[in-house]
């Protein structure tokens, strides 16, 4: 077999109940949907973090946040001006040969040294910020008086006013395929759809009449993007290449509630995404901030149609990727394959680890701990909280069982406290001021 070709489709801010193969039933979106059906719907994926930087540097490395380099910014406390020099999964392929392209968000630094093409891309569409205008493509938010343009193709600036941007970044990314003329080829995809500012076209808003504004903006704009992944699985399939394509589609967290999200300046609670019942949002280590919808398919080497229920998480893309394309293990990474799990073999238990601010979250097997949980980002949180969840039996984390399982509960503890340790972990800047 040819290796294969690599597409990874990554979602903004899209939460578990916001497509229809995870359980939607107010937002269609028959594409994803498609792609399930010709592949595996992994239905206990998580991000390596609640927020969107740290996320993206655990796909793009196979490393954690904390490994990787990359811990957001909280209240100005921490953070890094970008993803350090360190391989990725796009140098990693282009080492081996591969065409390289990303198409959309980039939010892992915007200096000199910190860019897509300084990251082992060889074809960059897209903007450098957290965020942009979907029609100007202007980053105001915190700028003040001096908003910032934000497109580029590869290293130059370019202006495409009055276009949506999650209509040219899937134009962009079929070109890239298109154009890829029996050469192997990563193609990343990161759309900036469904994150604030709500802007969807009309056509779009139209889909959906029967939903209550906040709602409904947050269909049409996932709508848009479903129709852009429809157009990507579409040039796969006129290039003769889908069979032999490993297609990853997930989303960096869970849904924002920030009520800068309507960008009216009152200070409101945006609900537009559904985490599908799941507990907390983005910025949040409850799993509603950090499980995600993820679907893996590759015809010619996984099974289609299927559900894999073993924990992983985006560090593991990476190394999943390369066994499958046979190429040699990465070494220093904290992700695992699942290529084998994913074709039906049994799948090691192992513990994940989360860190995001206060918070700390491990999970093994059923069980996950959760420390100084908040339930979404900037929210409240108490230091000495202690949360264990049976997620088998409360997938929504309503009960602590920590009674019920005091060894669980003191194991848990003491494995994510010893991994804390090992990054020196320090709680202090987020406790209140004595």
């Amino acid at each position: 077999m040819s290796r294969p070709n690599v597409v990874v489709i990554y979602a903004d801010d899209l939460g578990y109940g916001d497509i229809g193969c995870f359980g939607s039933d107010d937002i269609r979106t028959p594409h994803l949907d498609r792609l399930a059906a010709r592949g595996v719907r992994m239905t206990d994926w998580y991000s390596n973090s609640p927020v969107c930087s740290p996320s993206r540097a655990s796909l793009l490395t196979g490393r954690h946040p904390v490994h990787a380099g990359v811990q957001e910014i909280l209240g100005g406390k921490r953070g890094t001006p970008g993803l350090p020099e360190q391989p990725t999964l796009a140098s990693r392929l282009r080492d081996e040969g591969y065409r390289t392209g990303i198409f959309g968000k980039w939010h892992l630094g915007v200096g000199e040294g910190y860019r897509p093409m300084d990251r082992g891309f060889s074809r960059h569409f897209g903007f450098l910020a957290g965020c942009v205008d979907y029609y100007s493509h202007i980053f105001y938010w915190g700028q003040g008086l001096n908003p910032v343009h934000d497109l580029w193709d590869d290293e130059r600036e370019v202006y495409d006013n009055g276009r949506y941007l999650t209509e040219v970044i899937a134009e962009k990314a079929v070109s890239f395929i298109a154009a890829a003329e029996g050469e192997p080829f990563f193609c990343y995809v990161p759309f900036n759809a469904p994150h604030y500012p709500m802007h969807a076209p009309k056509e779009y808003v139209d889909r959906f009449p029967e939903l209550p504004d906040d709602r409904r903006i947050m269909a049409a704009m996932i709508s848009a993007m479903d129709d852009g992944v429809g157009r990507i699985l579409d040039a796969l399939d006129a290039a003769g290449v889908a069979d032999d394509t490993i297609v990853f589609f997930s989303s960096d967290n869970g849904p924002s509630t920030e009520s800068r999200n309507w960008l009216n300046g009152e200070e409101i609670s945006y609900e537009g995404g559904s985490t599908g019942g799941l507990r907390g949002n983005k910025g949040s280590l409850f799993e509603g901030g950090i499980r995600v919808p993820a679907i893996i398919s590759w015809p010619a080497g996984l099974p289609q149609g299927v559900s894999f229920t073993a924990p992983s998480a985006m560090m593991d893309v990476l190394p999943t990727v390369l066994e499958a394309a046979g190429l040699p293990t990465a070494d220093g990474i904290d992700g695992q394959s699942v290529l084998e799990p994913l074709r039906g073999a049994d799948a090691a238990e192992r513990t994940l680890f989360w860190e995001y601010g206060p918070q700390l979250a491990a999970r093994c097997g059923r069980f996950k701990l959760t420390l100084a949980a908040r339930e979404h980002l900037g929210g409240p949180f108490d230091p000495a909280s202690s949360f264990l969840a049976d997620l088998d039996a409360d997938p929504a984390e309503t009960t602590d069982v920590s009674v019920q399982h005091p060894e669980m509960a003191a194991s848990l503890r003491a494995e994510l406290m010893a991994w804390a340790e090992s990054f020196d972990w320090d709680p202090t800047p987020w406790l209140p001021a004595a």
